[in-house]
């Protein structure tokens, strides 16, 4: 009994594994939220008006506070100093704090707040509204990065020794589980009730994050107290200059930079996939998520599978390498302009899951190898800081490229809104019914939803020269032709009801005069796309270069992680 109670608590592969699911549970949450907006970008631009390098910025400032002001360093170095529960903990209730700051500014922020303009260096004018969404988005960043990196010491912690890579691939495939669910429901939410739904789950799920942590340090207790009394090799304490040495080794910063540009070609995808899905593959809004749902899903069961394998088999580089390959296969053919099929989509995109599923199976355990663990929250958050960079940058940078490589396509979206709302207000007007202002807005933005969303899907016009267009006379005849639908039509004195047949009516004359007048709505991604092929290239030489760093030095990454 008395040797039963001296072995670790690691040692019982049911408090382990117990400990692995309840930690990462608080990472699920980030994961939806992280991809909550990608899906509804198309109603994000008609419901608040936002374009594309809004839309850019807004998935940018994840980074803003971890890139400009080192809060990723700092949560590295906390996080050695002060250890996993308290590092968690003060990581899980920011994430909580920040989706709620960006719940409210998209929501419920005072009319006269919204559209108040702002200059951001680099980033030039903003409104009041994506700012402070963006504050709150940025806010979340730091919890959730800081809340990553305490997971993997964390597992690094209760799996030392043992099958470190396939938990840390289940702790990703449990993370990733909210990916999918984001890019599954977050569309089908937004239309039936309204585009602040998906932020409103996602806020519950942080509340759910937090109370897994709160359980987690129960568990991480007792793990403690079980090795109060063995006789361990004492650690050198953590010290500044230690960061000195983490960034001297030529094989971290390989890992590093594979870590940025492999993330930047797949996140920042993420982000755009649903809305890209939409306009070159010709895809229903409704299920233009399910497509890029299968990146996740297919890494929920392939990247403990690959995590296995290393344990077991070892050859993490040349995983790594494969991984990078793939990547650059898959966006390489996502560019080819007449490869225009969904199905065809649907295929590339399980191909670079299993992309996704190989590269962080064996980059994340890899680092143990490279880095002593009093050093590895430090290291962890370096890596995570340079990541970050990328995940600033690019979405920034995606953003600008598509806004200016379509400029015509945000202005003729708002040129729509613009009409329909006028519509709806002399049509209203002329029958002296009085709606309430926010079921007007509901109607007004989900009828030029539906307009969109019909012309991107299935319309095949080439669109005409935006020199060409004479906007006041297209706005014109598009209220024109909206009021001349109803001429004949009796509308009900209850509200609701005469809001839904204007929106049949208006629907389908706008439609109409859209399509004659052969508007530019449709995103063209390809100078988009051809930036991800880059990133791709890149990731293969890394990939080498790491490898033959490894061969150099004898690090170990192609030798298996569990003892025999």
């Amino acid at each position: 009994m008395t040797e039963a109670i001296q072995r670790s608590l690691r040692e019982s592969p049911a408090a382990r594994w117990t400990a692995m699911v309840v930690v990462s549970m608080s990472m699920f949450g980030a994961y939806y939220f992280n991809y909550a907006g990608s899906s509804i970008k198309p109603i994000l631009e008609t419901a608040l008006g936002w374009n594309s390098a809004d839309f850019g910025m807004y998935t940018g400032s994840y980074a803003w506070f971890n890139v400009f002001f080192l809060m990723l360093i700092f949560s590295g170095m906390i996080l050695d100093k002060l250890g996993i529960r308290i590092t968690g903990l003060g990581a899980t209730a920011l994430m909580a704090i920040g989706t709620a700051l960006n719940y409210w500014a998209m929501t419920s922020m005072p009319d006269a707040m919204v559209s108040q303009q702002i200059t951001l260096p680099f980033l030039g004018k903003t409104s009041m509204q994506v700012f402070l969404s963006s504050v709150g988005f940025a806010i979340f960043g730091v919890g959730s990065e800081a809340t990553g990196i305490t997971l993997s010491k964390a597992i690094v912690k209760w799996f030392k020794g043992k099958e470190l890579a396939l938990a840390m691939g289940l702790q990703m495939s449990i993370a990733r589980l909210g990916t999918a669910l984001a890019l599954a429901i977050s569309l089908p939410l937004a239309i039936k009730f309204t585009y602040s739904a998906p932020f409103l789950l996602a806020f519950v799920l942080m509340l759910v994050g937090l109370v897994a942590f709160i359980t987690y340090t129960v568990l991480d207790k007792r793990l403690d107290a079980s090795e109060a009394n063995m006789e361990e090799e004492e650690e050198e304490p953590f010290r500044i200059s230690d960061i000195v040495t983490i960034v001297s080794n030529k094989a971290f910063w390989y890992i590093a930079i594979l870590c940025v540009l492999f993330y930047g070609a797949v996140f920042p995808f993420l982000f755009y996939a649903p809305d890209f899905v939409i306009n070159k593959y010709h895809v229903s809004p409704q299920y233009a998520g399910l497509i890029p749902m299968l990146l996740p899903f297919g890494t929920i069961f392939l990247t403990p599978l690959f995590g296995s394998i290393y344990d077991r088999k070892g050859k993490g580089a040349t995983i790594m390498i494969i991984g990078a390959i793939l990547l650059l296969i898959v966006h390489s053919l996502l560019a080819v302009p007449f490869l225009n099929h969904w199905l065809f989509a649907a295929a590339l995109v399980v191909v670079l899951g299993i992309a996704f599923s190989l590269v962080p199976s064996a980059m994340w355990p890899s680092v143990p190898k490279i880095i002593p663990e009093n050093k590895l929250g430090t290291a962890y958050a370096v890596i995570f800081f340079i990541q970050n960079i990328g995940l600033w940058l690019i979405p920034v940078l995606l953003g600008i490229v598509l806004e200016s490589s379509n400029p015509a396509v945000s202005p003729n979206k708002a040129l729509i809104k613009t009409s329909i709302q006028q519509s709806f207000e002399k049509a209203l007007a002329a029958n002296n019914l009085t709606v309430d202002a926010k079921d007007l807005g509901k109607a007004i933005d989900k009828t030029t939803g539906k307009v969109v969303d019909s012309l991107v899907q299935s319309s095949t016009y080439v669109p005409a020269f935006q020199k060409d267009i004479n906007t006041d006379q297209v706005k014109n005849e598009i209220i024109t032709q909206n009021l001349g639908t109803i001429d004949n039509i009796k509308l009900d004195p209850d509200s609701k009801t005469s809001l839904e047949m204007l929106q049949r009516s208006f629907t389908n004359a706008t439609v109409a005069v859209v399509s004659k007048e052969k508007l530019n709505i449709r995103y063209n991604y390809q100078n988009d796309i051809l930036l991800f092929v880059l990133l791709g290239v890149f990731s293969v030489i890394v990939g080498l270069l790491l490898k033959l760093e490894d061969k150099k030095k004898g690090y170990g990454l192609e030798l298996p992680n569990m003892k025999r």
